[in-house]
C-alpha cells in the first residue's frame, strides 16, 4: 500500500522534532570548542612564557645565592614553619619541581604517582616527604634543587601557556604552574630568610605572587566551607620602588577595597605574616573577611601565623601544602 504524501511529510516532521535536540547539542559543542580555542589563542597572545620562566629563574638565583654561603649546621636552623629546618624548605621545592615536570612530560605517570602518594599518606603528605629526605647532605640538597629547577625551566619554557596539566587538585595551565612555582620559591625563600635573619629586597616579581593571591580569593573561602562573597573587591597595591604605577585588580567602582604595600599583601596571602603585622587596609565586609583567611596555596586551610609581637619565633606556624591555582 502506498503511503500518502501527507503521511510521509508527517513522519519527516516527527524525525525533525526528535533530531532537533541532538542537532542543538552538536552545535553547542562546536561553539564551545571554538570558544575554548579562542580563549587559548588569547591566552597565548597575553602571556610571554619566556618572560615568565625568566622571572622564575631570577627568583631561583636569589634563593640559591642565599643558600650558597651556608655552613652545614646552618641547614638545620629552624624556620618559622613549625618542625621545618632550612633543609626541609629546600627538599620541598626540589621534590615538587620534579613532580611538576613529570606532570608536563608524562601526565599519566604523574597522576598514578599522585594518587598513590595521597592514598598512602593522606592530605599531610608534604610532612612525610620532608621526613623522607632529611638524610640528604646540604650538598646533595643544593644539587637536587639545581637539577630539578633547571629541568623544570627547560621543559616549561617550551610549553603552550594554556596547556592543561594534572596536579594534586584540579588541573592547571602551564602558565599557572610557573606562577605557582615562583610563588612557592619566594614564600619558602622567605621562611629561609627569616631563619637567617636576612632582610630581602622586594622586586617587581612580586606581581606574580600578588596576582595569584587575588586569583585565589574565592578558593580561600571555599577551602574553609564559607560562602564566596558575591561583592567584587578592588585591589590596589603599591609596588616595590619609588614612583611606580600601582598594581590593580577588580572593578574601579567596587565598594569593597584592599589597598596597601605589595610586599605586605604577598606575605599575607602566602601566610608568611599575620594580618596584624601588615599595613594592609580593607574597606567593606567582603574585603575584610578575605584578608582574614587569604590563602594562595593549595592543601588544607593553613593555620596562618600569629602576630610577631606574640610569643614564639617570628611567624611561627605550620608549613603550607603544595600550590593549586
Amino acid at each position: 500500500m502506498r503511503r500518502s504524501r501527507s503521511s510521509e511529510r508527517g513522519q519527516v516532521a516527527v524525525y525533525a522534532v526528535m533530531l532537533f535536540p541532538l542537532l542543538m547539542l552538536v552545535l553547542a559543542l562546536v561553539l564551545a570548542v571554538g570558544t575554548l580555542e579562542s580563549m587559548r589563542t588569547r591566552l597565548r597572545a597575553q602571556i610571554d612564557m619566556a618572560a615568565l620562566t625568566a622571572d622564575l629563574a631570577a627568583e631561583t638565583e636569589d634563593l640559591t645565592a642565599m643558600l650558597a654561603p651556608l655552613a652545614g649546621k646552618d641547614w638545620e636552623l629552624p624556620t618559622p614553619a613549625a618542625g621545618w629546618a632550612i633543609r626541609d624548605q629546600v627538599s620541598h621545592l626540589a621534590y615538587f619541581d620534579e613532580a611538576a615536570t613529570l606532570s608536563a612530560t608524562d601526565p599519566g605517570r604523574f597522576q598514578l604517582q599522585a594518587q598513590q602518594l595521597m592514598a598512602r599518606l593522606g592530605a599531610d603528605f608534604t610532612e612525610a616527604i620532608a621526613r623522607d629526605y632529611r638524610q640528604l647532605s646540604p650538598g646533595e640538597l643544593r644539587d637536587w634543587l639545581a637539577r630539578a629547577r633547571a629541568e623544570y625551566l627547560r621543559v616549561f619554557a617550551g610549553l603552550d601557556p594554556s596547556a592543561r596539566l594534572p596536579w594534586y587538585g584540579p588541573p592547571m595551565s602551564a602558565a599557572s604552574s610557573v606562577t605557582a612555582r615562583l610563588m612557592e620559591t619566594w614564600a619558602h625563600g622567605q621562611d629561609i630568610a627569616d631563619a637567617l635573619g636576612h632582610q630581602r629586597q622586594p622586586t617587581a616579581r612580586l606581581r606574580h605572587v600578588a596576582h595569584l593571591g587575588v586569583a585565589t580569593m574565592a578558593f580561600s573561602f571555599q577551602l574553609r566551607g564559607q560562602p564566596v562573597p558575591q561583592t567584587p573587591v578592588r585591589v590596589v597595591l603599591t609596588p616595590p620602588g619609588a614612583g611606580q604605577v600601582p598594581w590593580t585588580w577588580g572593578p574601579p567602582d567596587a565598594a569593597d577595597l584592599v589597598e596597601g604595600d605589595a610586599l605586605d599583601f604577598c606575605l599575607l596571602v602566602t601566610q608568611r605574616r599575620n594580618r596584624a603585622d601588615t599595613g594592609l587596609r580593607a574597606t567593606g565586609p567582603a574585603a575584610g573577611a578575605w584578608l582574614d583567611l587569604a590563602q594562595a596555596f593549595a592543601g588544607p586551610p593553613g593555620p596562618g601565623r600569629p602576630p610577631l609581637a606574640g610569643t614564639g619565633p617570628p611567624g611561627a606556624g605550620g608549613p603550607d601544602e603544595e600550590e593549586q591555582p
